[in-house]
């Protein structure tokens, strides 16, 4: 009779994406993947020539699935699936990543004042036999936003480890006035998809 798995490597440092698997139930176990070090970042972020959004969190979530699997064989760690996500956001089909600095977080949330912009998540979930993932496309709109908004939102530390500079989960629930999509995929980990893509590998969800 097969064992059914009820855990899972997590390759990601995201604390909202551990929020969000507690609250549907799903155990897991943390696989950081470098960012940086003497020997460079495990899977790069940066954005390739004429790569689209879709084609970007694709292809990162992607390849930090890959590489974390790889560790799990290569550890010789005990056999489970690994999951791992990438969020950004797009406007006028320019990726906005997480912002390196003050200025650029300011940039950013005056780019999105008064607008629409999409929010994009891939999940992404190996194991030795089973190899998928799924993006979500949300759509989000922004209130306009005055010069005295983005200032006090900038002075906190919430822009700063974020796609796009902000966080719905956080302060700037108050700049949202719409949301077409997934609330936990504009968080960073949309659950429906995620399930699905447990559940297809075998994972026994509550």
């Amino acid at each position: 009779m097969k064992l059914v798995e009820r855990k899972i490597y997590l390759a990601s440092k995201s604390p909202r994406r551990r929020e969000l698997l507690r609250q549907i139930g799903v155990d897991f176990e943390l696989m950081l993947l470098r960012s940086d070090g003497p020997r460079g970042a495990d899977v790069t972020e940066e954005v390739r020539p004429d790569e689209s959004a879709e084609d970007y969190v694709r292809r990162v979530a992607n390849e930090k699935a890959d590489y974390a699997f790889d560790l799990v064989r290569r550890r010789h760690l005990k056999p489970r699936p690994v999951l791992s996500a990438d969020t950004t956001v797009a406007v006028d089909g320019a990726i906005l990543g997480k912002p390196t600095g003050r200025a650029e977080a300011e940039a950013m949330l005056a780019r999105l004042s008064g607008r629409t912009h999409e929010v994009l998540t891939t999940v992404a979930v190996r194991t030795h036999d089973f190899s998928d993932s799924i993006t979500q496309v949300s759509q989000v709109r922004f209130a306009t936003l005055s010069p005295a908004d983005i200032l006090a939102y900038c002075s906190t530390t919430e822009p700063f480890d974020k796609a796009g500079g902000y966080g719905i989960q956080g302060l700037a629930a108050v700049f949202i006035e719409h949301i077409e999509g997934s609330h936990s995929g504009i968080m960073g980990l949309p659950l429906f998809e995620t399930a699905q893509l447990l559940r297809q590998a075998g994972l026994k969800l509550p």
